[in-house]
């Protein structure tokens, strides 16, 4: 674990400290600051775009070994040589790879990402219809998955020492090793099934009808005035996010209590009970803000594994989003869906990992002073 904030010599008045208060190299005048944030922060974007661009030649060239024939596929069976030839010179399949590729990325930077062989339809539309089930599913088993996971560590963090930590050990221990699309699975037979006590198929029951304003349930749903559909909605959420937010809540437990418990080792922590601070002061002003570094690295790389975890958690409960699109996809062997919403994810990934860099950039005054 780094070295804590109350021991790096960054503080209120310390020699670190710049022009204007901003953290930067003693001397150091606040333009060559500035430009020296601008590059830094140039720099990190032109290598996330690079990593996108790398992802996207890797998507494309996998999915061109596939035994696919896009052409073939959007005819009938029994569709003559000359027509396979002519639709795939029209898709421009009959190109070399290199100008296929440039030629679907320059259409992607335009928004245009293809059409379906299933149905025709543009790719961006089916996209944009599914993606908000998977946003509101992201979204909710974020919520409960970091307030869980945060919760406990600090509640086994403050039994340490006593039969209370070592349950919470055990019990961590058992959810860790079960996927979250088997939590799924396990509170659809429990909660659904057995106690029917909440539903758990579908984004909402067939007796409502939802206006689609902005794609969101919950928004359309308060829009239109619909309480009971609301209520309804967020029912059909809280059995997939619970399945999602069990896949983040233990590792981050875990990584909360060991950083937790690292940080008490330190001499400031001494130095702060010795100034007369309570436990509780002691953890909300020193330990958890030099626990939460380690913390929100696992939280960022529990978030890529969630983007993918929603794949089958939508299929489970029935839910339209990406994920369910996605599969339908690959049995399709929808190659222009593939594609895009590979990228998608791609993006997502990248998105998350680039909000983790700005919270860090935030907590850490010495990634402010090194940048």
């Amino acid at each position: 674990m780094g070295m804590p904030f109350e021991a790096s010599g960054v503080h209120a008045g310390s020699s670190a400290t710049g022009v204007a208060g901003l953290p930067g190299v003693p001397g150091e005048s606040r333009a060559a600051r500035v430009n020296r944030r601008v590059v830094r922060m140039a720099w990190r974007l032109c290598r996330r775009i690079a990593i996108l661009l790398a992802v996207s030649v890797v998507i494309f060239g996998v999915l061109r070994l596939l035994r696919a024939d896009p052409a073939a596929m959007m005819l009938a069976p029994n569709a003559s040589l000359a027509e396979i030839a002519a639709v795939r010179h029209a898709l421009g399949l009959d190109q070399p790879l290199a100008v296929q590729y440039l030629r679907w990325l320059g259409g992607v930077l335009h928004g245009d990402f293809g059409r379906s062989m299933q149905n025709g339809l543009p790719v961006g539309q089916l996209i944009a219809a599914a993606l908000p089930t998977t946003l509101e599913l992201l979204f909710g088993g974020l919520l409960l998955g970091v307030s869980a996971g945060v919760a406990s560590g600090i509640y086994a963090f403050s039994r340490r020492g006593r039969f209370a930590e070592k349950l919470c050990e055990l019990l961590n221990g058992l959810a860790m090793s079960v996927p979250d699309f088997l939590w799924g699975i396990l509170l659809i037979l429990s909660f659904g099934i057995l106690l029917k006590w909440l539903p758990f198929l579908g984004p909402i029951d067939n007796a409502y009808t939802v206006a689609r304003h902005t794609g969101f349930l919950l928004i359309d749903t308060l829009i239109d005035g619909q309480f009971a559909a609301f209520g309804n909605a967020l029912l059909h959420l809280v059995l997939p996010c619970v399945a999602l937010g069990m896949g983040i809540a233990p590792p981050l437990m875990r990584i909360l209590r060991s950083s937790l418990l690292g940080t008490y080792t330190e001499e400031f922590i001494l130095a702060a009970r010795l100034r007369g601070l309570t436990e509780a002061q002691i953890l909300r002003h020193h330990g958890w803000r030099n626990a939460a570094l380690p913390t929100l690295n696992i939280l960022a790389m529990q978030v890529s594994l969630l983007i993918g975890g929603t794949l089958l958690i939508e299929k489970v409960f029935g839910m339209p989003g990406i994920g369910s699109l996605m599969v339908n996809a690959i049995g399709a062997r929808d190659l222009p869906v593939i594609q895009a919403l590979a990228l998608v994810y791609a993006v997502v990934v990248q998105g998350a990992n680039a909000l983790t860099d700005a919270l860090e950039m935030v907590l850490n005054p010495r990634l402010r002073i090194q940048s």
